[in-house]
């Protein structure tokens, strides 16, 4: 594939995906296909599980259900160095770089 060739299908998917703690679901059945070469927005309140869907996508957390695609293949059994490795990463928000 090329680097004009654009991908078929989701760069990034999601099916049932679901994360419990004790009893409690963070994370429902969700389910999603982001789309190279497009914007995508993950929005809600505080404490709707934002934060814990970007952890199971990146391995910070594994799935209590479901599976993870990437690029068309199952990356839910792998550990996130594995998934770095294949371009799959995440940043994190840095309110002040600098003391002052």
């Amino acid at each position: 594939m090329s680097a004009n060739d654009v991908l078929q299908g989701p760069v990034l998917e999601t099916r049932g995906l679901t994360k419990e703690f004790r009893g409690f679901t963070a994370v429902d059945d969700v389910n999603l296909q982001v789309q190279e070469g497009h914007i995508h927005a993950l929005i809600g309140p505080n404490g709707a599980g934002k934060t814990t869907v970007f952890n199971l996508l990146t391995k910070f957390l594994p799935p209590t259900r479901g599976d993870i695609l990437y690029r068309g293949k199952s990356i839910t059994s792998k550990k996130s160095n594995e998934i770095a490795q294949l371009g799959l990463v995440r940043s994190f928000q840095i309110s002040a770089v600098l003391p002052t």
